[in-house]
């Protein structure tokens, strides 16, 4: 298991620390700035499983995590991913539905929870390993990556919606952010696919 510790530090890298000095397997990464994007792309190159998983820890429960991990196991041809059934507040639910329509529209994504955590993948789904987005745009290419390269994916529901520490950086600009995110992604993967059609 990899901790990783993105942006200032609010004391999770020395608790972290603490959580590796107790528990065999465990290490722990720090990454300067922050960006839910560069933490997850600094663990997933540090990770040596054949079975890669990744996750957002302040409302991950240990069953949904042992859920998504059995799947994978036992889903070695699929993508796993969380889809959450509920939100905290009106105002969370109304912006998820906004960003999950717009991806329905951009992508013609067919999930109600682009962000749902945990995400599992087997190492030899390789394309998901060379994701470029170093912010909360990390879960979108992902599953937009996963059509693109006819990568099964498979949804299981999440209930929980705890969090088990810390505060929420989602606010309503870093809502309008991605909101703004997903239409540029659109316009770099069009990009990229046109050079590609033309080399």
């Amino acid at each position: 298991m990899i901790l990783v510790v993105n942006g200032d530090d609010d004391g999770s890298f020395e608790r972290c620390q603490q959580i590796a000095g107790r528990l065999d397997g465990v290490r722990v990464l720090r990454v300067a700035e922050s960006g839910w994007g560069r933490a997850v792309r600094t663990g997933l190159a540090a990770a040596e499983g054949d079975l890669l998983c990744f996750s957002n820890s302040a409302r991950t429960s240990p069953d949904d995590l042992r859920t998504a991990l059995a799947l994978g196991v036992l889903n070695h041809d699929h993508a796993i991913k969380a889809v959450r059934r509920s939100r905290d507040s009106l105002i969370r639910r109304s912006a998820s539905v906004v960003y999950n329509l717009e991806a329905r529209a951009l992508f013609g994504l067919a999930s109600w929870d682009i962000n749902g955590t945990p995400k599992v993948f087997p190492r030899s789904f390789r394309p998901l390993l060379d994701l470029a987005e170093p912010g909360d745009l990390l879960d979108l290419e992902w599953l937009v990556t996963c059509q693109t390269d006819g990568l099964q994916v498979l949804e299981f529901p999440v209930t929980s919606v705890r969090r088990h520490g810390g505060l929420s950086t989602t606010k309503v600009r870093s809502a309008y952010r991605m909101y703004l995110g997903a239409i540029r992604l659109r316009r770099r993967l069009r990009r990229s696919t046109d050079g590609q059609a033309h080399a």
